[in-house]
């Protein structure tokens, strides 16, 4: 009977212990029980749309609209990361040449469709879109875990703050956080080589032949 007692007991007390452990390594998984290396604070990748209505034709913009266009892309100061697009209802491809034109003195392309946006287009308007996309790492720095030890083994609830918020800010377009950049298929060997085959390829300095040279004075 005795034996029988210490047996429960001695069982029991396995039962609590497990029961604990798993209390510990079990629940949410929030950044305050992250027990991995992978980061909770994340960069967050946001996008603003300025829009901006320009009177134009099926021939394209007139010289006013054009100014005033580039004006607006000068105050907004686009440049590498923007994005620019329009909404033509007339789908002018004059229309479309001069919005470029003008994007192209900043360095951009236009976009493939433009992004939706609130109001309604007039008759006889063109908008175009300018987006802009930002990045940043919510709730960092974060120092909410301000306990003495850590008994589940977790990381902190700041852990990646430092390396994700940098990276945010460092990003030249923080799009490619998203889906990362096209390459071109042009590799840096292959742009190396052009120089050398450019050398190889020409002919020979003496191929034609030797220049007449007379040792007589005219």
């Amino acid at each position: 009977m005795t034996f029988h007692m210490k047996h429960t007991a001695k069982a029991a007390l396995a039962i609590s212990l497990a029961a604990g452990l798993a209390a510990c390594s079990t629940g949410s998984t929030g950044p305050n029980n992250n027990h991995s290396l992978n980061s909770y604070n994340q960069p967050v990748v946001e996008r603003t749309n300025f829009t901006m209505d320009v009177m134009a034709s099926t021939s394209g913009l007139t010289v006013p609209e054009q100014a005033r266009l580039n004006d607006w892309f000068a105050t907004l100061d686009v440049g590498y990361g923007d994005r620019i697009a329009i909404d033509d209802p007339m789908a002018s491809a004059a229309v479309r040449d001069d919005v470029a034109a003008i994007a192209g003195r900043y360095g951009l392309l236009l976009q493939d469709g433009a992004p939706v946006t609130t109001g309604y287009v007039d008759p006889g308007n063109v908008r175009v879109v300018v987006t802009r996309s930002t990045a940043h790492v919510p709730n960092c720095p974060n120092w909410s875990d301000k306990t003495n030890g850590n008994l589940g083994n977790t990381t902190s609830p700041g852990y990646g703050c430092s390396v994700n918020s940098n990276l945010a800010a460092m990003i030249a377009d923080p799009e490619h956080l998203l889906e990362g950049a096209e390459g071109t298929g042009d590799t840096t060997v292959m742009s190396s080589t052009k120089a050398i085959e450019s050398y190889r390829d020409a002919p020979p300095t003496g191929s034609g032949g030797l220049t007449a040279v007379s040792s007589q004075g005219s």
